[in-house]
């Protein structure tokens, strides 16, 4: 046997004779002081203890087991160049012990007391007692008992990312083998627990008496148990027949064979479908189907559904993604939904529908200057009210796209947009689809300033000059005639020029002059011309009489070119109090005065519309009416132009120190005014309708928001505005309210620390632009959050309440019917949950209809925290689609589809 090359140890290690017995002494020592004096190992005076001390001092330098060093000792290494022994280790072992560290010379063992550890190269291991041959080169690791009898410092092994816990371990530090006797592991969101354990030199586990589960107790309430499991680092964790036992009790479930993915990113296979049941479309296995990963830059999931009643749907979900370029994903979906019994004519019906989203984002450094964005959500009407069932999808009725492509050119003030946009009323089934839009704009430029401003600048330094050219082709129609010949036949094609020439100067003190002139241009492909038939039979009135509308095509135009000149100021006020919280309210008022002239050059387009056979029953209407880029102005206009702008805020002092550097800016109203003017020129009816608007957000808690507008003439009995003002027929008012809306929402949160940092960390997740696979479905994860909150309940807030209140109101002169129609709708909107215990969440979403007092589309739910599992209750108890689920399921991802799952739903025909 060769010498071996060794690191000399401290001066006071000791060396154990072959008669020594190991044992641990109640010996203290510091962590670092590996090495301990002669006199601390064994009792001073004996036999023992003088052989021992003999030995340490006369002890061969080449006896020491080849490798190992102290930490001490490694900092003043003493290498001597002699020739390496067979078994040597390729790498220093640094070892330390908190007690003691006792080594048998002869029998090249060396043993380790109290907290002892051990490291080789990537391998850390902890034991309270440890001990290391080297003819076998086996290090063994064990527990300790304290004065209660209960093990303490269990071995712990970590090694390439993989950590065991276990009651006893074996390993061969040459061969990096190693033998695990009641072992615990955790292998990303799973845990593994083992009888015996072997791990192979690249890391590979065969576990023997095992059990797989997700929960994190010592105990777990659920587990997976197999005979044999093998752990591929990183890539699988594979097993042969297994049984789901639960709280230790073994259920009748048991399957073949079991893989948990370890990898994170892409993996193609299968999505496991959900059970579930509905009356109108029978037993049902649904959203099942096939993830495919194609590389970093794409992946699509298939899924599908099949009901026993023959209704299916299919959905495919594509998405892409270059690193800092782009990303996107794509949704189509197609279902066929069956009612009824096919024997039975009468009684059977089929809804065959689609829908279809696609969003696309643009890395902003891709391509400075270029942008590229879409966001499609279009398809049939029914197609949520029969395959949706999450509650914010079925109460908003209005769903939208919009593609967008835009360009600036760097250091010119030019822009053009081009885009496509859609919009669809879900309930009345109104469409309108615009595209191509084009904008070009030139934004403003001051011609006479020169480049280098000398001295005073002349006033008219601040003339500007700007231009936008808008190109509009869009139609309205019901979603049924998308695509058929009524749609190109109703489709309107516009184009607008609009060139402002505008000034900006300072008078007297506080007031600003602003002067201009406008010309615009409007060009037409199509006039809108409707005539009244008295012979034909109207339905809405239940008479004879109609009004008939056709198309001319051609080319029209339409000029207009106006003046305007305004003037405009900011006045303050602020009245203070004395011996109150409330240190002052500070006024701000901005009114504006202006006068605009605009000569009448679209004379020929207007004419005298008849609806009705009284011969009052006449309008003045324009060719051009519900054009896409608006009808001309009728007659000449003369006006005086006026408003009012106001804002309130109020300022107390904090509760804490009334001096005036802790005072507080509460804003009472963030805006309130008035508009309107007064057109000299106009032959009755000078005066305008007045615009009233008011916005605040009280205490950072209500937010409000109003807006109305006052008719001030006076109405005959037949709905027709007469020239007398309201006032004149001793009315103390401004006027009629013609249409008016109010909105008032508050959001209310139990105070949580945690809780708002995860809302932030969701709201942040969601907002964010990343092209990383897992950042994506992760953002996918946050959405599915906000809109299943049931599945996704989050137990650290104890109560949360979203209330909201929509008033609309609307009065309007109908020609069809030839009667004024009013609409006033007003609805109520809830969202709440609370903690009834802190493992029990109830919670419920719901809107309430104020004109009839009846519930809308309801969603209540009831979540039970289950430590490592999740049960959660929603009811649907009102609208088209009710239903009743009850799912239990664990938390951890990996098994989010071993759900147990009860549901039934049914439509209201």
């Amino acid at each position: 046997m060769g010498h071996p090359v060794f690191h000399a140890l401290h001066p006071s290690a000791v060396y154990a004779s072959p008669d020594t017995v190991p044992a641990r002494k109640p010996v203290k020592a510091a962590a670092k002081a590996i090495a301990l004096n002669n006199d601390t190992t064994h009792k001073p005076g004996t036999d023992s203890s003088k052989k021992a001390a003999d030995s340490a001092h006369a002890a061969p330098q080449d006896s020491i087991p080849a490798g190992f060093v102290t930490e001490e000792s490694q900092r003043n290494v003493d290498t001597v160049h002699v020739k390496l022994s067979k078994d040597s280790l390729d790498a220093p072992v640094n070892y330390k012990a908190r007690d003691s560290i006792v080594l048998v010379v002869p029998e090249k063992k060396f043993y380790l007391y109290g907290n002892a550890n051990t490291k080789y190269k990537d391998v850390d291991l902890t034991a309270d007692k440890m001990d290391y041959a080297q003819g076998t080169g086996v290090m063994h690791a064990m527990p300790s008992k304290d004065t209660a009898g209960k093990l303490v410092g269990r071995p712990v092994m970590v090694n390439g990312g993989q950590t065991f816990d276990s009651d006893t371990l074996l390993y061969n530090i040459g061969s990096q083998k190693a033998l695990i006797y009641n072992t615990r592991s955790q292998y990303g969101e799973g845990f593994i627990a083992s009888q015996v354990t072997k791990k192979a030199p690249d890391n590979t586990i065969f576990g023997f008496k095992n059990g797989y589960t997700t929960c994190n107790l010592d105990t777990p309430h659920f587990a997976f148990r197999a005979r044999k499991i093998k752990v591929i680092p990183n890539k699988l964790v594979i097993s042969g027949p297994a049984n789901l036992e639960i709280m230790g009790i073994p259920t009748p479930l048991y399957i073949p064979f079991a893989i948990f993915p370890l990898s994170t990113g892409q993996r193609s296979g299968l999505l496991p479908p959900q059970y579930t049941t509905n009356v109108q479309k029978g037993l049902g296995l649904e959203n099942g189907g096939y993830y495919i990963g194609l590389g970093d830059n794409f992946d699509m999931t298939l899924r599908g559904s099949v009901f026993s009643y023959g209704s299916w749907a299919l959905t495919a979900a594509p998405t892409y993604r270059v690193r800092y370029r782009y990303s996107g994903g794509m949704t189509l979906s197609f279902s066929n939904t069956r009612f009824g019994d096919p024997a039975v004519k009468q009684d059977f019906s089929t809804s065959r529908d689609f829908h279809v989203t696609w969003n696309h984002t643009m890395d902003s450094k891709a391509r400075p200057g270029t942008t590229f964005g879409a966001s499609v959500n279009f398809g049939t009407s029914s197609y949520n009210k029969y395959n949706v069932t999450d509650y914010n999808t079925r109460v908003n009725n209005n769903i939208g796209s919009s593609i967008t492509f835009s360009k600036s050119w760097q250091g010119k003030p030019y822009n053009l947009s081009l885009g496509l946009t859609h919009s669809q009323n879900l309930q009345t089934r109104d469409m309108t689809v615009s595209f191509p839009n084009a904008a070009f704009t030139v934004n403003t430029i001051y011609p006479f300033q020169p480049k280098e401003v000398v001295g005073t600048p002349k006033w008219y330094y601040k003339i500007g000059v700007g231009y936008t050219g808008n190109l509009q082709n869009s139609v309205s129609i019901k979603d049924s005639l998308f695509g058929k010949q009524q749609m190109w036949d109703a489709m309107q094609t516009g184009f607008q020029h609009n060139v402002p020439i505008s000034l900006s100067l300072p008078v007297m003190k506080g007031f600003t002059l602003s002067p201009g002139i406008s010309f615009s241009d409007r060009w037409y492909t199509k006039e809108i011309i409707r005539t009244w038939n008295p012979g034909e039979y109207n339905p809405a009135r239940d008479t004879l009489g109609k009004i008939d509308t056709t198309y001319r095509q051609g080319f029209f135009q339409s000029p207009d070119v106006s003046a305007s000149i305004s003037l405009t100021t900011a006045l303050y006020g602020m009245y203070q109090f004395h011996h109150s919280k409330v240190h002052a309210i500070r006024h701000v008022l901005r009114p504006t005065l202006g006068m605009s002239y605009r000569p009448d050059l679209n004379k020929k387009y207007f004419y005298d519309l008849r609806y009705g056979n009284r011969p009052e029953e006449v309008q003045r209407v324009s060719y051009f009416d519900g054009s896409n880029v608006g009808a001309p102005s009728s007659g000449a206009s003369g006006a005086i132009n006026f408003g009012i702008d106001n804002n309130l805020e109020m300022k107390v002092y904090s509760k804490k120190d009334t001096s005036a550097l802790h005072e507080k800016k509460v804003k009472l109203l963030d805006g309130f005014g008035i508009n309107g003017s007064y057109n000299l020129l106009a032959d009755s009816q000078k005066l305008s309708n007045f615009s009233l608007y008011a916005r605040t957000n009280l205490f950072d808690k209500l937010n409000i928001t109003a807006a109305g507008t006052l008719d001030p003439y006076v109405y005959d009995a037949h709905g027709l505005r007469t020239n007398r003002y309201v006032w004149q027929d001793g009315a103390l008012s401004l006027g009629h309210l013609t249409s008016a809306s109010i909105a008032l929402s508050t959001s209310l949160t139990s105070q949580s620390k945690k809780a708002k940092e995860k809302e932030k960390q969701l709201q942040d997740l969601a907002e964010q632009q990343n092209t990383d696979a897992a950042a994506l479905a992760q953002k996918q994860q946050a959405t599915a959050m906000r809109t299943n909150p049931a599945d996704y309940v989050d137990f650290d807030i104890p109560w949360k309440v979203d209330i909201s209140y929509s008033l609309s109101y609307n009065k309007s002169f109908s020609l069809a019917t030839g009667q004024g129609v009013t609409t006033f709708t007003q609805a109520v909107t809830l969202n709440g949950d609370f903690s009834l215990t802190p493992k029990w969440k109830l919670g419920a979403q719901s809107s309430i209809n104020l004109n009839n007092f009846q519930p809308q589309y309801s969603n209540l739910y009831v979540s039970r925290d289950l430590h490592c599992w999740q049960m959660s209750i929603n009811v649907v108890p009102y609208g088209f689609l009710r239903s009743f689920s009850i799912t239990i399921q664990p938390k951890a991802g990996i098994l989010r589809d071993l759900r147990v799952n009860r549901a039934k739903s049914f439509y209201d025909q």
